[in-house]
């Protein structure tokens, strides 16, 4: 029998409703499908903070009507010709022909206008920062909707491609559009095999499930090496989209790489969880997550204690059940590492735009009707925080140009999600990413609250460069939370790009440090002044940070155990990654 949701688990809302509620709630769900889960409200506070300081700032009114005269005549004089168009330096008005005039005049008109209400938006006396930092980002969206380069009788290379095909790509384009409602609607058939697919060319890596319970597959990789580390290898990847992020294709999987480099690996291929999984909460996944893939590595590999990998949220769950075992004196970790994770959220990038109260309560409402949070409701967010290259451009590509773009495996990834069941979804936003109680030391496992530094292991933590999810400098609050040993590496690219980052993979670079167990602090920006860059992936330097912890090669251990609980079921990838 499979363990069920801890008793403690409720449905969303917690206490009975009255028929009043029960309408406001439905009406507050209904507005967060119509706005992909924003709160109008927010912004409306938001909006009457800038206003209201706004008409009492004369001083600022000023200055923007200046800026905007200075600003009128350019561009007027520009087009006379009295002196010339300004370079623009923007990727969206990069081709020859924006050069060009009247392009190159409505290109830098935009470019000015935006930055025109960047100025308006910020520096007005007395605004909330919080408040401030909202209107900037929507003035920006809105800008970015606006710009030339979006339309067909203002970009000139949609108007060239249409007159030499013979507006060819804009049919396509239409098909194209046709094609991805159909598919966001879940009506469109999959014609012929995809450039990649699990189980062929993503997620290869050869394998056995070893484990299966109401949240969790456990996949046991096959050894590639005559001899390997003892301590094996338990990797928590974020529950948000599927685990192969970190087994993509052969060249670039971190799983095959670390198995070559004579390791065992664990990997926790997490459920696609549905509206009965609503009441399954951030204790469930500890406990059904977490602690049951270490118990069964342990078992496996009859090892006493294991390098422990946490990725993004992943990691953040780590961190909790390290603490929880650091406290209790379960001392089976050998090490724990951080892969872009947070566990404080208080610098927490662009995505703190989106979580306050009201937001929490709108996407609480959302769930609570239909026991779970989809992907398409998710990836609304995370594509508005790049909204120039995860809509605007493909929007210009697919649907003006009517080009589809070539797929490879960090896109395939990336479009297949998952959901997220109603009450961990909350607990996590709530108690994690709104009230801090992880870093704060209000967060309970069990009866009584944890703390970071009850973690006693080594720690190895990664931040990337351009990380939006976790930006590096709050990945590199560990130093502050933990007085154990910490190798911290900084890397570049993105969230993903960064980790995904293969020996070989080309203008990669890195910088990497250790501070002793009790070590003096260090901030952020010292550490990055007086850390060397080094070329190269950072793969390597994780290995034999690995193998410095770990204890001599020896034979190989079973794969899966013979009989009993942790018996072979199926080969890798199992079948919870093939839930859509």
């Amino acid at each position: 029998m499979h363990p069920k949701p801890t008793k403690a688990a409720r449905t969303l809302p917690e206490k009975a409703e009255t028929a009043y509620e029960t309408l406001d709630r439905l009406t507050h769900a209904g507005v967060a499908k119509a706005t992909a889960g924003l709160a109008p409200s927010v912004l409306a506070e938001a909006w009457m903070d800038w206003a209201v300081h706004m008409a009492t700032s004369p001083g600022k009114q000023m200055q923007l009507a200046e800026t905007a005269l200075h600003n009128a005549s350019a561009i007027w004089a520009a087009s006379l010709g009295f002196h010339p168009i300004e370079a623009v330096d923007d990727r969206r008005f990069s081709g020859e022909a924006w050069a060009q005039y009247p392009y190159s005049l409505w290109a830098q008109a935009h470019l000015k206008n935006a930055q025109w209400w960047q100025e308006a938006m910020s520096g007005v006396h007395g605004v909330e920062p919080e408040h401030e930092n909202l209107l900037t980002f929507v003035a920006g969206l809105i800008a970015d909707t606006a710009a030339p380069s979006n339309f067909v009788a203002s970009n000139p290379e949609v108007i060239s491609t249409t007159l030499t095909e013979g507006g060819q790509n804009l049919l396509r384009g239409a098909r194209n559009l046709g094609e991805d409602l159909a598919r966001k609607a879940g009506t469109a058939e999959q014609r012929g095999p995809q450039p990649f697919e699990v189980g062929r060319n993503l997620a290869t890596t050869p394998g056995e499930v070893v484990l299966r319970n109401d949240l969790i597959e456990l996949i046991q990789y096959t050894p590639q090496t005559d001899v390997v580390h003892p301590e094996p290898i338990l990797i928590i990847p974020a529950w948000i989209m599927k685990y192969y992020i970190l087994d993509l294709s052969v060249h670039n999987s971190m799983v095959r790489y670390l198995v070559s480099q004579g390791f065992t690996v664990f990997m926790v291929s997490w459920k696609n969880p549905d509206a009965s999984d609503r009441d399954m909460g951030m204790e469930d996944y500890r406990r059904l997550g977490v602690m049951a893939a270490i118990d069964a590595a342990l078992a496996i590999t009859k090892a006493p204690k294991l390098h422990a990998v946490g990725y993004c949220l992943g990691g953040t769950l780590l961190s909790i059940a390290a603490a929880a075992m650091g406290r209790d004196g379960d001392n089976r970790l050998a090490t724990t590492t951080f892969l872009a994770a947070q566990v404080d959220f208080t610098e927490a990038g662009p995505l703190r735009l989106f979580i306050n109260g009201s937001e929490i309560t709108l996407i609480e409402d959302m769930m609570a009707e239909q026991g779970y949070l989809s992907s398409d409701q998710m990836a609304g967010a995370f594509a508005l925080l790049h909204a120039r290259d995860l809509i605007w451009a493909p929007y210009v590509r697919d649907y003006l140009l009517g080009r589809r773009g070539e797929s490879f495996d960090l896109m395939a990834w990336n479009s297949d999600a998952t959901r997220m069941p109603a009450r961990m979804h909350s607990e996590y936003l709530r108690k994690l990413f709104l009230d801090n109680d992880l870093a704060e030391g209000r967060y309970r496992v069990g009866d009584q609250a944890i703390a970071v530094n009850d973690i006693r292991t080594p720690i190895f933590a990664v931040g990337t460069e351009d990380d939006h999810v976790a930006p590096w400098r709050s990945v590199y609050k560990l130093h502050l939370f933990a007085d154990t040993e910490i190798t911290f590496v900084l890397t570049n690219g993105g969230h993903n790009a960064g980790i995904v980052s293969e020996p070989g993979h080309a203008h990669r670079h890195f910088r990497i440090a250790s501070r002793p167990e009790n070590a003096a602090y260090r901030a952020p920006e010292d550490w990055l002044a007086k850390t060397t860059p080094e070329e190269g992936s950072w793969w390597p330097a994780f290995a034999d940070w690995l193998s410095k912890h770990s204890s001599a090669p020896a034979a190989l251990p079973p794969i899966g155990a013979t009989r009993g609980r942790y018996e072979v079921i199926c080969d890798a990838p199992g079948t919870y990654v093939m839930q859509k």
